[in-house]
C-alpha cells in the first residue's frame, strides 16, 4: 500500500484530490496538510511514501517544505505546478523534489505519477518535465558554465545518466542497454551520490546541460 500525504491549501482542490486518491485500492491517503509546516510535521510524524504538494503555501510555502523533508529523508516529494513554471518550482528541482504533475491531470495521470514516484522513479508528468528541464538548463547555462563529470563515473553510469536526461523511466533505460531494471536502480543510485545530487530529476538537468 502507497501511503500519501497530501499538501494543498485550497480545501476544494484538497477534498478532489484526495477523493481520487482514495478511489485507487493500492493508495492510501495518510494525512491532508492546508500549509507546509503542517506538510512537513505529518511527513515527520506519518512516514509517508509519498508527500503531494502544492508549491505556494501559506505559513511554509511548498519549496522549503520539500526542502526539509527531502533533507530528513520523509519522504519522496511529487509536487504539483502549472504550465507557468516560475522561480517555485525550479526551487522545488533544487529541494529534491522527486517530480512534477500538472495541476489540471487526469485522475488516472495523477495515480500513475504517485506510484511512479512510490517506486523510486522520479520521471512523470513528460510534458511538464521536458519543459522544465529545458527552462532551467537554458537559465543554468546562462548563468554559470556546465560543470565536468566525476572522473570515477563510469561509462555505463555516463550511459545511464544520458538517458536520464531523455526522460526514460528505469525500465525504458533497461530495455535500451539492456540490463535488469534493477540493476539500472543501482546505477541510478551511485549516480546521484557521486554527483551530489538529490533527484533523478537534477540527473536529468545536469544531462542535458552537458549535452549528454
Amino acid at each position: 500500500m502507497i501511503r500519501v500525504v497530501v499538501a494543498e491549501d485550497q480545501s476544494a482542490v484538497r477534498a478532489g484530490l484526495v477523493l481520487i486518491l482514495g478511489s485507487a485500492p493500492d493508495i492510501e491517503v495518510a494525512g491532508e496538510a492546508a500549509d507546509g509546516e503542517r506538510a512537513v510535521a505529518l511527513a515527520r510524524e506519518l512516514r509517508p511514501d509519498v508527500v503531494l504538494m502544492d508549491v505556494q503555501m501559506p505559513v511554509l510555502d511548498g519549496v522549503s517544505a520539500t526542502r526539509r523533508i527531502v533533507a530528513d529523508g520523509l519522504a519522496d516529494v511529487l509536487v504539483l505546478t502549472t504550465f507557468d513554471l516560475d522561480a517555485y518550482v525550479f526551487g522545488a528541482l533544487r529541494a529534491g523534489a522527486a517530480g512534477f504533475l500538472l495541476k489540471s491531470a487526469e485522475a488516472r495521470d495523477l495515480l500513475d505519477a504517485v506510484r511512479t514516484v512510490a517506486r523510486g522513479e522520479g520521471i512523470v508528468a513528460p510534458a511538464v518535465t521536458r519543459r522544465l528541464i529545458a527552462e532551467f538548463a537554458a537559465g543554468a547555462a546562462r548563468a554559470a558554465a556546465v560543470p565536468e563529470l566525476p572522473a570515477d563515473l563510469t561509462r555505463r553510469e555516463r550511459e545511464v545518466l544520458g538517458c536520464l536526461g531523455e526522460g526514460l523511466s528505469n525500465a525504458q533505460i533497461g530495455g535500451r542497454l539492456d540490463m535488469a531494471e534493477g540493476t539500472v536502480k543501482t546505477h541510478v543510485s551511485r549516480l546521484l551520490a557521486k554527483l551530489g545530487l538529490r533527484s533523478r530529476v537534477q540527473a536529468a538537468v545536469l544531462a542535458r546541460d552537458m549535452g549528454l
